[in-house]
């Protein structure tokens, strides 16, 4: 069968981590991306469910914002600094 080349774009942190773990894997990046291309055509569509991420107004966001507010206004909140996670 013949192969082609094909250029995608992507983070370099998310290369650098796919990488890493096709190797544990014992493949390529390249043979995983095959995989998926294959996996795709066989079932018609991205072989794995695409969601958005849940909605800050999503009722368990909203129920938690309510309680955080409550305990607030209690007095039982305390000022810390902002920490930024990767």
């Amino acid at each position: 069968m013949a192969t082609t080349t094909m250029t995608l774009r992507m983070d370099a942190d998310v290369k650098r981590d796919a990488e890493a773990l096709c190797k544990e894997m014992g493949m390529t990046l390249s043979t995983a991306f095959n995989i998926f291309a294959k996996t795709m055509i066989r079932k018609r569509g991205i072989p794995f469910a695409v969601t958005g991420s849940p909605s800050l107004y999503d009722e368990p966001n909203r129920s938690h914002m309510r309680a955080a507010m409550e305990e607030l206004n209690a007095g039982h909140g305390r000022e810390h600094e902002l920490v930024e996670t990767k």
